[in-house]
């Protein structure tokens, strides 16, 4: 399992590769500044995707993960 500060690189890194550096900080604030309801956003993020789908999403992920890793 990796650790807090690992997760938390890697998900700065992806919002700037999507996002680019002015956008993820602008992200990074709304979600500070806004209070957010997780479990309400984590139901609308995932509304129509079944629990396989998502699993197999997950897990292709996590697959290029480990794929990018290995390359360093």
């Amino acid at each position: 399992m990796r650790a807090d500060t690992e997760i938390k690189l890697s998900a700065l890194e992806i919002l700037n590769h999507h996002l680019g550096i002015v956008e993820t900080e602008r992200f990074i604030a709304l979600i500070q500044r806004e209070r957010t309801d997780y479990t309400t956003w984590r139901q609308n993020l995932f509304a129509g995707i079944s629990g396989e789908e998502i699993s197999r999403r997950a897990m292709e992920s996590q697959q290029a993960a480990n794929s990018t890793d290995r390359r360093i």
